[in-house]
């Protein structure tokens, strides 16, 4: 796994807008520096299926430079951009490992995370490396080179002093009867690549937390073959690890887990649901028990916190209701994201990187009908600065508009969908796509979607139900969804067309489902099961053969624990596997999958199709040879959105 430097410069904006009056008068919203050229009609569909030229941009803590991946000609590569100097943009590429995560060490130094699949004893081994990489793109350290096993990027700490220090557990051994096959953390300095072991590896310890002070304080140790976990704690470095709590059995949890330590001694902060969602609590370690309540949301559940001064101060909590928001405690942050909101008007306005003492800020603004642009924003200054759009050729414009809506399932749980409808058309007798999202404990909001998009500027209206089981809206509605794969989750969208044709928006003679994973599981299943519901299904990655994929799953560490979840999720894996009932399918279905996918394998896909073909039914298979489950290469997108469209234009014409 080489790093490359490939080349200098990137397409990148820098034109300033307004964000508040220098005397905290009204915010006016900020508009483009120049008109944006009128999209052809229709869409081309290659517009749609760019990869975001700009993802997950991270300020240096100084603030001079960036590190983001940028997609140039339709490969995803890391770059670091000098904010005085963008022609001295430095891309760097790792050949065909995945580009995971990374994050800034100090002014100089930064650490990516990579993954790439490798021949270990003849089988093909997911091998996942960190990598220290030098601000000017000149140097790398590839942390534990000469030691590392399979995983090797589990950062737990970086330094808050500015020194090249970070804290990283990983394994030793690829035999799980060595010790070193359960990790060990070292410190290493990433500038050099050396290291010193801190905390020795522990039988059946997989995962270890450190507190803002670099100690790790925290280990969780799990017994798969008999389903018992322990929680290991300590309260400093000097002290020993002790067992503070056990648990066993299929779903026993360790109860009220710390999400981050605290300074003040014997404190930390959990997340606990004594209201049935998940909202942030004060946690004393010494009795492990939850005590005052410090950020929920009615009605939905907190998805993570944000935190500051260096790992030890919560600074904000993110959620989503009907689309994602941020909470700020720090009062600061609070004000300008007010400010922010006035300024954007209806679209969304997310802070989502900053300097060390946050001066300046990286701010995305878009929304469901925009796919946005990110924006460097100096909260003394109160001016925007473009510094890139995430797809240039659809820019910022308005597209299709797009409104959150609730329905009554049969037996009466409320449930909450995305709703998609052409621009500039009546929401009145269109033909529908039913599309239900992948996980499926997962959620769809109002948030940038390019197959919704794409689906809409073809005059379709696009529903995309959160069915039971569902995340993020608390933890009876996702226990709802357990034992119901093909069942009562399948209910939730038929009950969903149900919805749009009884008001009056879908023609209900002209309704196809589309979906991707569980959601390309659900359009298996509408083709076997929901005769006369549906007039085509398109499925993406799905799963056909529910007891297949338990055997899949039984290849991976704690196969166990994944396989009593997959057993869990209907009370007859085969009754509910569409790959048994091929002679049932009613509809003709478009079938795609990647070669390369490594979540739900290509196999899937396969064994339907050979059972389609054999009860002669009609289906379209397409395998993409370099596809993964993530849509990763540009031109697998662009393909796959012609099989889409060639495929509805024949079997539910808009």
């Amino acid at each position: 796994m080489r790093w490359m430097l490939l080349c200098a410069g990137a397409a990148l904006l820098f034109a300033p807008m307004s964000v508040m009056a220098q005397d905290q008068a009204a915010a006016p919203a900020p508009a483009p520096t120049a008109p944006q050229a009128k999209l052809p009609s229709p869409i081309p569909l290659e517009l749609f299926a760019r990869l975001p030229f700009m993802e997950g941009p991270e300020l240096s803590p100084n603030g001079s430079k960036i590190a983001t991946r940028l997609a140039v000609n339709g490969i995803q590569r890391l770059a670091i951009i000098p904010l005085d100097d963008f022609k001295k943009t430095k891309q760097l590429s790792a050949g065909d490992a995945d580009l995971n995560d990374w994050t800034w060490v100090n002014d100089d130094w930064l650490v990516a995370k990579v993954g790439a699949i490798s021949s270990v004893q003849g089988s093909e081994w997911y091998i996942r490396r960190a990598i220290g990489i030098s601000a000017d793109g000149k140097a790398t350290q590839i942390l534990g080179k000469t030691t590392a096993a399979q995983n090797a990027d589990d950062l737990l700490w970086i330094a808050s002093d500015g020194s090249p220090n970070v804290l990283l557990s990983m394994q030793t051994s690829i035999y799980s009867d060595d010790l070193g096959f359960w990790p060990e953390v070292l410190r290493f300095d990433v500038s050099t690549g050396k290291s010193k072991r801190v905390v020795n590896p522990v039988t059946q310890v997989f995962d270890w937390y450190a507190d803002g002070t670099g100690t790790v304080r925290m280990g969780i140790a799990y017994d798969d073959d008999r389903r018992s976990s322990r929680l290991l704690y300590r309260d400093n470095a000097d002290a020993s690890f002790r067992t503070v709590v056990k648990a066993r059995g299929k779903d026993a949890t360790l109860g009220n887990v710390p999400a981050m330590f605290l300074p003040e001694p014997g404190k930390a902060i959990a997340y606990d649901d004594p209201d049935g969602f998940d909202a942030v609590y004060d946690l004393d370690l010494a009795s492990l028990k939850t005590g005052s309540k410090l950020f929920g949301v009615a009605g939905y559940d907190i998805d993570n916190l944000i935190t500051g001064a260096g790992g030890t101060k919560m600074i904000g909590a993110r959620y989503i209701d009907t689309r994602p928001h941020t909470h700020w405690f720090d009062p600061v942050l609070a004000k300008v994201q007010a400010d922010l909101d006035k300024a954007v008007g209806t679209r969304q306005a997310l802070i989502t990187s900053w300097s060390r003492d946050f001066s300046l800020l990286i701010v995305y603004v878009g929304g469901a009908d925009r796919p946005g642009a990110y924006y460097l924003y100096r909260p003394d200054e109160g001016v925007m600065h473009v510094l890139a759009k995430v797809n240039e050729d659809l820019g910022n414009d308005a597209l299709s508009p797009v409104r959150t809506i609730r329905y009554k399932a049969r037996d009466g749980l409320e449930i909450q969908a995305v709703l998609t409808t052409p621009k500039g058309a009546s929401a009145k007798n269109l033909p529908l796509i039913l599309m239900p999202h992948g996980g499926p404990f997962a959620r769809d909001d109002e948030s940038w979607d390019w197959w919704a998009q794409f689906l809409a500027s073809r005059g379709y209206v696009v529903l995309q139900p959160n069915y039971r089981g569902s995340s993020g809206f608390g933890n009876s509605f996702a226990e709802k969804g357990r034992g119901q794969w093909g069942l009562a989750m399948q209910d939730d969208l038929t009950d969903a067309v149900k919805w749009a044709v009884g008001e009056g928006i879908a023609d209900a003679k002209r309704v196809c489902i589309v979906g991707g994973s569980y959601g390309g599981y659900a359009a298996f299943r509408a083709a076997q099961r929901d005769k006369g519901v549906y007039r085509c299904a398109v499925s993406y990655a799905g799963v056909s053969d529910m007891s297949a994929m338990v055997r899949y799953d039984g290849n991976f560490l704690n196969a166990g624990r994944r396989k009593d979840w997959l057993r869990a999720q209907a009370p007859d894996l085969k009754a509910v596997s569409p790959v048994n009932y091929a002679a049932d399918f009613s509809i003709p279905i478009l079938i795609m999958h990647g070669k390369a996918d490594r979540v739900v394998p290509v196999k899937q896909s396969r064994e339907m199709v050979e059972k389609l073909k054999a009860a002669g039914k009609p289906y379209r298979y397409v395998e993409q040879p370099k596809g993964d489950h993530h849509f990763s290469e540009e031109a697998d997108r662009v393909q796959w959105l012609k099989e889409l469209e060639a495929f509805l234009k024949e079997n539910n014409p808009a």
